[in-house]
Formats: C-alpha cells, sequence, structure tokens
C-alpha cells in the first residue's frame, strides 16, 4: 500500500492502556477502500506507530460526528469503549464537540462528557446476556457467561487474576465452536477486595490487552447478575488503572451503562509514507 506525499496529523490517545492513534478524518485522505490495511500498517508495534486500534473521526450530520474504528489488524469493530473516551477527549480538543456530545458508531449513538482527562460515556444497552456455557480447553472443560457489550463477550470467573495463562485460555474461547462466526473477547475475572480485576483476550488484536473498556463492563453486568458485586462497579485493568461502571439492573435488562476513565495524551504526530512501509 502506498499514500504518496502522504503527511496526516494524528495523536496517540491511551484509555488506561488501551492505546489508539486517532485522525481528525473529517477531510477525507485515505480511501475507505484501503482504510483497513492503513490500519495494519500504522498500529504495527515496531514498524510504524503502533496501537491496539485506529480511531477516523468523520463529519455527521445528525450527531457531532461519527467514527470509523479498526482493530490492530484491519478488522473493524462495532464499539470500543476506552476508544470512545479517547475520542470524545479528541473530538472536544479540536473543536469538534462540546464537552457534552453524542457520535455515532456501529453499535449505535454514544453520549460522552469530558471533564479534564476524565470522560464518561454513555454506551448502548447490553443485550444477548448467557449464562453457565461450557467450554472444553485441553482435556478441562470451563464455565463462562456471555453478554454484548457492542461487541460480544465472554466472561470467565477465576480464583486469582495473576496466574492465568490469558493468551492461551484467551484464543480458545475467541474461536469455540460456540461463538462462531464472528468470535468473542475473552474475559478473565476476580472478585477481590470489593472490586472487580479483569485481563481481556481482545478479538482484533489477537492478544491480552492492558485494557478494554467492553469488556470492564461485560464482567461488571455478570458479576451483579451473579450477585457477586453491586453497582456502582470499580474494575482494575491489566494496566493497574481503575475504571467506574455504573448501571441499572431489572432481571436481566441492563440499562443506563456509564463507562468513566482517564483518556491520556501520550503523544501528537505526522504520519508520513514510510510508516506505510
Amino acid at each position: 500500500m502506498q499514500l504518496i506525499g502522504l503527511s496526516l496529523p494524528f495523536m496517540k490517545m491511551s484509555g488506561t492502556g488501551n492505546d489508539f492513534i486517532v485522525v481528525d478524518h473529517r477531510r477525507s485522505v485515505i480511501p475507505e477502500k484501503d482504510m483497513p490495511e492503513f490500519a495494519r500498517l500504522v498500529c504495527r508495534r515496531k514498524q510504524s506507530v503502533g496501537a491496539d486500534g485506529l480511531i477516523l473521526l468523520e463529519e455527521d450530520e445528525s450527531v457531532d460526528f461519527c467514527w470509523k474504528f479498526f482493530n490492530s489488524d484491519g478488522s473493524i469493530a462495532e464499539m470500543c469503549g476506552n476508544g470512545a473516551r479517547c475520542a470524545a477527549r479528541f473530538a472536544y480538543m479540536h473543536g469538534m464537540a462540546s464537552a457534552n456530545m453524542r457520535f455515532r458508531t456501529l453499535a449505535g449513538i454514544i453520549e460522552a462528557k469530558v471533564a479534564d482527562i476524565n470522560v464518561t460515556v454513555k454506551l448502548t444497552a447490553p443485550h444477548s446476556l448467557a449464562t453457565g456455557h461450557q467450554v472444553k480447553i485441553g482435556d478441562s472443560k470451563y464455565e463462562v457467561h456471555s453478554i454484548d457489550t457492542g461487541v460480544p463477550h465472554a466472561i470467565h470467573f477465576v480464583e486469582e487474576i495473576h496466574g492465568v495463562d490469558v493468551v492461551t485460555m484467551g484464543r480458545a474461547i475467541r474461536h469455540d465452536p460456540l461463538f462462531q462466526p464472528a468470535g468473542t473477547n475473552a474475559n478473565f475475572v476476580c472478585a477481590q477486595d470489593g472490586k472487580l480485576y479483569v485481563r481481556t483476550y481482545e478479538r482484533g488484536v489477537e492478544d491480552e490487552t492492558l485494557a478494554c473498556g467492553t469488556g470492564a463492563v461485560a464482567s461488571a453486568v455478570m458479576a451483579a447478575c451473579l450477585d457477586r458485586l453491586t453497582p456502582p462497579i470499580e474494575v482494575v485493568t491489566s494496566g493497574g488503572e481503575t475504571l467506574h461502571i455504573d448501571f441499572t439492573l431489572s432481571g436481566d435488562t441492563v440499562e443506563n451503562v456509564y463507562l468513566k476513565g482517564p483518556a491520556h495524551i501520550i503523544f501528537k504526530g505526522e504520519l508520513g509514507a514510510e510508516a506505510l512501509l
């Protein structure tokens, strides 16, 4: 792939360890057909900028803006909680929206509020909640639960979080026939000291990430459904930062889901053609 003469401003941002390349794409530079490959190339670590995902912010007639979100492998994701918080802060800083905003994703309209480095997003209502799946990994069976919080998530509760082989188990759950053809993200969750400790294997990144916003929400909702904790719930990510999650729960109906945490600016730069080599 070549974009001759490319000089594209971007911001590298981190939402509790989930890192993203964020671009003001209201003036279109990247052809839509090239976006997946562009995302894959610029998200390579050590060879390019490196990130868990690429976020392109574009014009929208009905809300403040819309986004195109790509995982690091170039696949499209319907939603990303930490990415949404980074996108909201970016949009506010660049005059695309006020501190209270609405923007369009493939999962629906997201509401956000920016307060300095902290951003709160109201997510679309989770759905497809199911408990008690049995997944076979090697010679053992594991109980997992599932829910869609904008993207599909599987949740497996553990007694101790640090010893989990997240990549091996996560990959097996992600590709289990139960969750095909789309696959799922896999979360390993430990309830301790009134908090949740969560490690996530992300579909599209195909590895453990330092945080996952929709995974944190999925884990918190499932913990409440199984009477382990009650909202609001604090979730400690693999990166050691804390996400704050609140929602209302009535039976299996989950509404008014809010995800709050910091959205950090790591650096600003310009993408040149050599970033795609």
